[in-house]
């Protein structure tokens, strides 16, 4: 990609993006198939994704997000241990989903939100247990408001 120039406007900044063809192709393709109204919406939607990766790397700044856990609901012990995790990060952890899957398997959702560091660190423990067959945290910089102060 080559940046050729910037123009700035009060709420956007135009730039002009040189792609190789098939780079293009693809892009006009994904546009095409997810509904982007146009290829600018799909580019800055990629962007924010890899900014917010790219600010999980580097900071201890707060985030919200959701650990995604896949296992098996038949692990003797496997479901009061990944309750037991999420109550000694009561701070962090605002709510959790159980869906039933096929078979014994449970699939659940956290939803999450603190410093980083601490939100790989809950997702570590929670992917660590025996019987989980996969966890993954997905975060962004959009913060749930807080609806009470604490006293």
């Amino acid at each position: 990609m080559k940046m050729d120039r910037i123009e700035r406007s009060r709420n956007a900044a135009r730039i002009s993006v040189s792609l190789a063809a098939e780079l293009a192709q693809g892009l006009d393709e994904m546009v095409s198939t997810r509904g982007y109204p146009n290829r600018s919406k799909a580019i800055a939607e990629m962007i924010q994704e890899a900014l917010i990766t790219h600010h999980q790397a580097k900071s201890e700044g707060l985030m919200a997000g959701t650990i995604t856990l896949i296992y098996d609901a038949e692990k003797p012990g496997l479901l009061q241990q990944l309750s037991q995790i999420q109550r000694s990060y009561i701070e962090e952890v605002i709510s959790s989903q159980r869906i039933l899957l096929e078979g014994h398997h449970l699939l659940e959702v956290v939803l999450v939100q603190g410093p980083v560091g601490r939100l790989h660190e809950i997702t570590d423990c929670l992917r660590a247990c025996k019987g989980v067959n996969t966890g993954t945290l997905s975060l962004t910089d959009k913060l749930i408001p807080q609806v009470h102060e604490r006293s």
